[in-house]
């Protein structure tokens, strides 16, 4: 801040002495709005069990491309700048050594798009900064023209502008400062568009940032925490008043001043006026309300409020940022998935076998593009309704639906706020309800035997088989495993007794 204005800050203290309230804000922000949504492919015929393996399998596809891309941890910056510049470029790349399409989330600084009336992006350029012993070493055939006639004996350090235009039919780079001379050119195999841009709401067609507004009020707030300091200073500084008596002045620690009038000695008193800090706290609350953050985020609320309706009130504005950046993001990322579909089996379309993790559940999945895409590139991404939300409240929320009967189960997996495997969390559910019931049948089995014992029924084999299902299941069988073992041998007793 102190280099682009540096007439308002003393020499020494070229550093703001507040707190970065923008960058506070907005890493508070990204890192709501960071977590990644749902992404499932669904089928409409969901009575057949291959059109539903098919859905599964591309959506096990789906989540492989946001695994191998690392998305989750290029979101905490994406988020963050998409609310400091207004929008948020994706790229979808081939990622030759893997085989597969990879999402990259791109810096927006020195990025120029392109928008046709729809809104879609229909040419990029990002502009790059390479000093010309860069370009030197990465074109070593352009070398000489780069380099000109002193080749590398002169200052390689000094930068060129270098620009990566992308559209429809091609992807270049060039130097504008060399006549446009081009280093690289490759064709679009895909013909069409492989970077989306995720844009906030404004109301022409400018891109701004959340905090383009309020900067100079924080760069305010620091010229006066400036202004503060150096009456501070000043006050402890301020001159010495003796009375006239006084000829000499000692100075230093423990000195003696003599003078028949000792309440006149003392420092000039330099008060800083009350309305000095009447205006920082405006700044303070101008800025929050220009930059739409709460002070209930910061934990500064007034006892008065605290209640459910109060904090709810304070934390709205917060939350209907949150909801419509996920809507926006929600729509670029499901355009970008579509063209992950079409690059996998457009440039890679050979037998992969990936594996990776998919809504907390690790999987391994071998496919074709050609066979288990077929074309079909629909997605479904959400974010659920209750995104945004804590777990502690997401939970009560669904729990108080539930209660009430107004949603399915089913439902309420899909919209948690984690990652959840919708489909093998219910057969583990059930799985274990019917490992519950099995071994409630088997302790059932063992409360007989005295009434077995009373009727004058022989109960050895029933111990027997019961002892050896605890066997089983202390040498680390499942209890299904160990019953059914029980259930098989108990078969064949009765088929050799019978024969």
């Amino acid at each position: 801040m102190g280099e682009i204005y540096p007439d308002l800050f003393p020499e020494g203290m070229d550093k703001s002495m507040v707190a970065n309230f923008v960058d506070v804000a907005a890493r508070d922000l990204a890192e709501v709005l960071a977590p990644l949504p749902s992404f499932n492919c669904s089928t409409l015929n969901v009575n057949s069990d291959k059109a539903r393996a098919f859905a599964d399998k591309r959506t096990m596809i789906a989540n492989n491309y946001i695994y191998h891309s690392r998305l989750q941890s290029q979101m905490y910056s994406g988020a963050d700048w998409y609310f400091t510049y207004g929008f948020l470029p994706i790229h979808v790349e081939p990622d030759f050594e893997a085989d597969l399409p990879r999402i990259r989330i791109e810096d927006p600084m020195g990025v120029y798009p392109d928008f046709d009336r729809f809104g879609r992006c229909v040419a990029y350029a990002k502009r790059y900064y390479k000093t010309i012993g860069e370009l030197a070493v990465e074109y070593p055939e352009y070398a000489p023209f780069l380099l000109g006639r002193d080749g590398f004996n002169q200052d390689t350090n000094s930068m060129v502008e270098m620009i990566r235009y992308t559209d429809k039919d091609v992807t270049a780079l060039y130097l504008p400062s060399r006549g446009n001379f081009v280093l690289n050119a490759a064709p679009n195999l895909l013909g069409k568009m492989t970077v989306y841009i995720a844009k906030r709401p404004t109301i022409d067609d400018e891109m701004r940032g959340q905090f383009d507004d309020v900067l100079y009020v924080q760069l305010a707030r620091a010229r006066f925490a400036n202004l503060a300091m150096e009456a501070a200073e000043k006050s402890i500084q301020a001159p010495l008043v003796v009375p006239s008596d006084v000829v000499d002045l000692p100075m230093g620690p423990d000195s003696i001043i003599r003078t028949s009038n000792p309440a006149g000695v003392g420092r000039v008193r330099l008060d800083m006026p009350p309305a000095a800090f009447q205006e920082q706290a405006a700044l303070q609350a101008e800025l929050r309300l220009g930059a739409r953050y709460p002070e209930g985020r910061t934990g500064n609320i007034d006892a008065s409020i605290i209640t459910g309706q109060g904090v709810q009130a304070l934390l709205g504005a917060f939350d209907s940022q949150i909801k419509a950046g996920q809507t926006i993001l929600g729509e670029t990322l499901e355009d970008v998935l579509k063209t992950c579909f079409e690059m996998d089996e457009i440039l890679f379309d050979k037998e992969k076998n990936v594996r990776g993790t998919a809504q907390g559940t690790p999987y391994e999945l071998k496919y074709t593009p050609s066979k288990d895409i077929k074309g079909d590139t629909s997605i479904e991404v959400r974010y659920g309704l209750m995104a945004g939300l804590d777990p502690s409240r997401a939970l009560i929320f669904s729990l108080q639906a539930l209660g009430a009967d107004l949603v399915s189960k089913d439902f309420i997996r899909r919209e948690l706020p984690w990652n959840v495997n919708v489909s093998m969390e219910e057969q583990r559910i059930e799985i274990e309800k019917m490992r519950s019931n099995l071994a409630a049948a088997v302790t059932a089995t063992a409360q007989a035997i005295p009434a077995m014992a009373a009727q004058g029924q022989d109960p050895s084999m029933l111990i027997q088989k019961i002892a050896d299902v605890i066997e089983r299941r202390r040498k680390g069988d499942t209890i299904e495993a160990a019953a059914t073992a029980y259930a098989g041998r108990n078969g064949s007793a009765r088929h050799t007794g019978s024969s």
